[in-house]
């Protein structure tokens, strides 16, 4: 197989801008408000290519103190950003969304790094960061996503341990998609990424199985327990 990578000159990359745009002049023309939707391309934009730069000096780094900052900035943003929806100050919800993403991000980090891909040394930058980043991703939207479900059904004045149920089943509604449509409607980012890169589809399938178990349980581990950990926080809040 062909293992080189097509590199993408900075003027083709601007066609794939078309359909964003193309979108942001819907939401326009529909009155929803497009400064969101704009604010978020072009946030990614520079966010994109400023870790571009930023990762070269940390994958030639070879320093666990820089990895595990990163890692630590990493969690630190995910938990925050996961609370985006919430109702009940961010503040207040903070540490509870930290913990439940570092149970639920961090043990199937090391399980995932240490177990299944043996990486040595234990902090080789090219691989922990790329599969923490898909891991508190998923955690992170599977809170948000949690959170967001749990404020509405409390405001119906749903019990908790109903709401609860219904909060866990809508934060998986994605990842579970995500797990049926694979090989059938979607070949996933990885497995994309590393056929078009020249790898065998074979190897490649096996890192995405990994892929796919790693995200579906950060996101089902880490709903749970911050589903758990918040009790008090919306029973005294209706009470």
């Amino acid at each position: 197989m062909n293992n080189t990578v097509h590199t993408i000159p900075f003027i083709n990359l601007m066609l794939a801008f078309i359909p964003a745009i193309a979108v942001v002049g819907i939401l326009w023309r529909w009155g929803l408000g497009y400064g969101n939707s704009l604010y978020a391309i072009l946030r990614m934009l520079i966010q994109l290519l400023l870790i571009g730069y930023f990762l070269i000096f940390i994958f030639k780094s070879d320093s666990y103190l820089i990895v595990g900052s990163v890692l630590a900035v990493m969690l630190f943003a995910a938990s925050w950003i996961a609370l985006r929806t919430a109702k009940i100050p961010r503040r207040v919800l903070y540490l509870k969304s930290f913990c439940s993403i570092l149970i639920g991000g961090g043990l199937i980090l090391l399980l995932i790094t240490q177990g299944v891909l043996n990486l040595k040394p234990w902090y080789l930058p090219s691989n922990v960061i790329p599969l923490a980043g898909m891991i508190f991703a998923s955690a992170m939207n599977s809170v948000s996503i949690a959170v967001e479900r749990l404020d509405a059904e409390i405001e119906r004045d749903v019990p908790y341990e109903k709401a609860r149920v219904i909060a866990l089943r809508a934060s998986l509604i994605p990842i579970t998609n995500s797990l049926f449509a694979v090989g059938l409607v979607s070949l996933p980012g990885m497995m994309t990424g590393q056929i078009l890169s020249g790898v065998s589809p074979f190897i490649a399938a096996r890192y995405q199985i990994m892929v796919m178990c790693m995200i579906f349980g950060s996101a089902g581990i880490s709903s749970a327990c911050f589903l758990t950990l918040v009790r008090s926080d919306f029973t005294d809040n209706v009470t």
